[in-house]
């Protein structure tokens, strides 16, 4: 009976770590590459949402509607899924919002919620679904910063400051727009298709799909 409990103990540890790693780490699979995404614990609406509609297969075929270069590329708007080539996209969703959950930082490679404006948004709730990931600038001052902080509502500590200033980022967005993750690995990708042709909307002008699944 000894020997059984201490077999036990590893190979629970051993699930819970698997488990786990299904509920955090996600696998974007596109035409230009992968990428791969870790979930926030500090957003758990956030990551509920997320693992419910992967569980779905929601996003599978969605596109990357909204793509600019040194920003962001944006996508998982459930009506591009038939979306006639040039069409505008954007305004889709499951049907709800998930309340806003503020604090997470924009630096280059974070997984962000889209929303609508603060006119029609005050609470500033995220689409159901539709997400952006940082592609971000560099060379972003302190004088920027001293400004961008206090949308934030607090100062950004002397480590987020040089993040910012080495790693890029968009911190005009923070504390606007949910940060929910973070890319882990594929950062090459998110470059690539940062700069693919797009039409006046910045929709890509070549269909870019995704596909998400857990990472076990």
């Amino acid at each position: 009976m000894k020997m059984n409990k201490f077999l036990f103990f590893p190979f629970f540890v051993l699930l819970l770590i698997t488990s786990c790693a299904g509920e955090n780490e996600f696998l974007i699979e596109t035409s230009e590459g992968n990428i791969t995404v870790e979930l926030s614990d500090e957003t758990p609406k956030h990551k509920k949402n997320f693992n419910k509609l992967v569980k779905q297969k929601f996003f599978d075929d969605l596109l990357f509607h909204r793509v600019m270069n040194n920003f962001m590329i944006q996508g998982a708007d459930p009506e591009s899924k038939t979306a006639k080539p040039g069409a505008m996209l954007g305004k889709g969703s499951p049907g709800y919002t998930i309340p806003a959950e503020l604090g997470g930082l924009h630096f280059r490679g974070a997984l962000s919620s889209a929303r609508q404006g603060d006119r029609v948004n005050p609470k500033k709730a995220s689409n159901g679904s539709q997400f952006f990931i940082v592609h971000g600038r560099k060379n972003i001052s302190d004088a920027e910063l001293d400004r961008f902080e206090k949308a934030l509502g607090r100062p950004y500590t002397p480590e987020e400051r040089n993040r910012y200033k080495t790693e890029g980022g968009y911190p005009s967005l923070d504390g606007k727009y949910s940060v929910f993750g973070k890319v882990t690995a594929g950062m090459e990708v998110v470059d690539k298709i940062a700069k693919v042709p797009v039409d006046k909307r910045a929709r890509p002008i070549k269909d870019i799909k995704m596909k998400i699944t857990p990472v076990q």
